[in-house]
């Protein structure tokens, strides 16, 4: 699958950045990059859970799994946001203890070329990711793309801090530190989010009315009844319930289906669908209607 290249493109610029930026900033005494450092770190661990999550939903389906393997993705990256959520809440502290304290240090400005570089770095990969996504339709590796560009508007971030501690505002460094917590435990928000919502069977209102309309558009199509739609993974699941002409045969009724599959796949990506057909109302010569 080529979207598992973008994944380990990912974890080898975390593996390298984290070590580059962690070593730096104990080196040269920034807050700013210690916090960056430890985020690229944290995305190391949501990278590979990723990675796990992907490799597992490769795998046809089984007697255990008739729908298939595709929602270990999205437990994968529920199980990421908690760690990311933990690294975040330590950086917190850590940068506050500093702040409180005001045992504060100007750290040397060639640690600022380092949080730059990490930030160019970032910056190609979100590109590379963001590209092979939109390519491949891998919500995984779009999620990772967005965090990759988190990541190097955080190195950005861990930039302007050092510069400006060197300028006298020393404050500014610990400070950078304390905005790259926050940024990293809302990023761990938003894709706890995003899993628990798919997890739960949660699915987008707006696309929902965008199948609705889809539906009720085919040629055939009387009334939509009912329509339920969830997430597997990055696959849709759509269960609806449509009226037709009651004089219709099985024959007819069943081709009316195979036009929402199709059309629901054509506009949708909507590999799995299940269209139930019941009778419609028919009206008589008087006007009156029959069930």
């Amino acid at each position: 699958m080529s979207a598992l290249r973008g994944v380990w493109l990912s974890i080898t610029a975390y593996l390298l950045l984290s070590m580059i930026k962690l070593g730096a900033g104990y080196l040269f005494g920034s807050e700013a990059l210690l916090a960056d450092g430890w985020n690229n770190a944290s995305d190391i661990v949501a990278s590979i859970a990723v990675l796990i999550g992907m490799k597992i939903s490769l795998k046809p389906p089984d007697l255990n799994h008739p729908y298939g393997h595709s929602r270990a993705e999205t437990v994968s990256s529920l199980f990421a946001s908690f760690v990311m959520f933990a690294i975040g809440i330590q950086v917190l502290f850590h940068t506050a203890t500093v702040l409180l304290s005001g045992k504060v240090s100007s750290p040397p400005l060639s640690s600022a070329w380092v949080a730059f570089f990490g930030m160019i770095v970032m910056g190609g990969v979100y590109l590379f990711n963001y590209r092979l996504a939109k390519k491949t339709n891998s919500l995984g590796l779009m999620a990772a793309a967005k965090d990759n560009l988190s990541d190097a508007l955080v190195s950005l971030g861990a930039f302007i801090g050092i510069i400006g501690a060197h300028f006298n505002m020393h404050w500014l460094d610990p400070l950078t530190g304390f905005i790259v917590g926050l940024v990293i435990c809302k990023t761990a928000y938003d894709i706890f989010k995003d899993s628990s919502l798919m997890l739960t069977d949660g699915f987008d209102k707006e696309k929902l009315n965008d199948i609705e309309a889809t539906i009720q558009n085919i040629e055939g199509v009387e009334t939509l009844v009912d329509i339920k739609a969830r997430m597997a993974g990055n696959d849709i699941i759509v269960d609806a319930v449509v009226e037709v002409a009651p004089h219709l045969n099985i024959k007819e009724g069943h081709t009316i289906t195979d036009k929402i599959e199709a059309q629901l796949e054509k506009d949708h990506d909507v590999r799995n669908a299940t269209i139930h057909v019941e009778p419609g109302r028919e009206i008589t010569e008087r006007g009156s209607v029959n069930e």
